[in-house]
């Protein structure tokens, strides 16, 4: 039998700050469809241990090795569950797909052929106590809430209680209008029935707050601000009080397509993406000092909560996708700080 075990030799330094008063000491996790290691940053601040990396991305895996200094294994449907060592905490962010049986109540048939199925087969073995997913917000209507369903119905099955919201990277400190669905399993045995998920958090934040003054990245789209057609400001828009927590459209270029719309810097960032297209792909246009430009991939990075010690991959295509793949770190921090208080 063949032991997946991580070579571990050295890891991200992390910006100080207050240290939790409790935290997850002494839990094992392993990090599935990791990325470049959202849940990983998270769960670092909690003391949390990393004893399995799954992530089939060559880009990504290398970026995660980079700054954490753990080398992941690749394809997770080639890696047999009884291989990957013991642990408490399963996190995994893995792709939204449609399921060939809906709703039949078949178990395991239900999701067989989708990479949902590797998750459950691993909990299947390994029992973890405590399950952290996370999916683009589109998985609670997909399907006509099919696809849910069965994940919900196979995880009960697993013995698990489970809990799934859909929050806004918006209202948690961060200025991107990022909303995905998270879903939050306790093993029934742990007798946890009083999860809540995070309220928002009363913060204003802008891009403004996190624009880098000299991008090194060519992000420059034009500096003839006049090209785009500029919407009717909105009354107040940008005055000194109540800024809101969200895009503002000012204006578009060409049709106004996705990656052609432009936004101001006192609201927040469209939600990035790995694969949108347009002048603005990925991140959009936004207005900055005169001219039109997408985000940094290092401003990509602040806005998804990633802390200025990350290395970015140098290769910026490749960047603009691992950030639009990535997960809203501080959202990750605030439900783990709800997950300790009921464990």
């Amino acid at each position: 039998m063949k032991v997946y075990k991580l070579d571990i030799s050295s890891s991200l330094v992390i910006e100080n700050e207050k240290l939790p008063s409790n935290s997850l000491a002494g839990y094992r996790y392993i990090d599935l469809f990791a990325g470049i290691g959202g849940f990983h940053i998270a769960l670092s601040k909690y003391f949390a241990e990393c004893v399995f990396v799954s992530e089939w991305d060559k880009s990504a895996a290398k970026v995660y090795e980079d700054n954490f200094g753990i080398k992941p294994f690749g394809d997770i449907t080639k890696i047999h569950e009884k291989d990957i060592p013991k642990h408490e905490i399963l996190c995994a962010g893995f792709p939204c797909q449609s399921f060939s049986i809906s709703g039949k109540q078949k178990g395991f048939d239900d999701t067989r052929g989708t990479l949902f199925f590797d998750i459950a087969r691993i909990v299947e073995w390994h029992k973890p106590e405590i399950l952290f997913l996370e999916n683009v917000k589109n998985l609670e209507k997909h399907d006509n809430g099919n696809t849910l369903k069965i994940i919900v119905n196979t995880l009960d099955r697993l013995n698990y209680n489970v809990y799934y919201k859909v929050l806004n990277a918006s209202d948690y400190g961060l200025p991107q209008n990022r909303e995905r669905i998270f879903i939050v399993c306790f093993r029934k045995d742990l007798n946890v029935d009083n999860f809540k998920f995070p309220t928002a958090l009363k913060k204003v934040v802008s891009l403004n707050d996190i624009l880098e003054k000299n991008p090194e990245a060519k992000v420059i789209i034009r500096d003839d601000v006049n090209i785009y057609r500029s919407f009717e400001p909105q009354k107040n828009i940008f005055g000194d009080l109540d800024l809101p927590n969200r895009p503002i459209q000012i204006g578009i270029v060409n049709k106004g397509g996705q990656g052609e719309r432009i936004y101001s810097t006192y609201g927040h960032a469209c939600t990035l993406s790995a694969y949108g297209g347009g002048a603005g792909s990925k991140t959009g246009i936004y207005s900055v000092d005169g001219v039109l430009r997408k985000l940094s991939p290092r401003e990509c990075a602040r806005i998804q909560g990633f802390p200025e010690s990350f290395q970015i991959d140098k290769n910026y295509s490749s960047a603009y996708k691992q950030f639009g793949n990535s997960v809203a770190v501080n959202i990750l921090k605030e439900i783990i700080r709800e997950i300790i208080e009921v464990i």
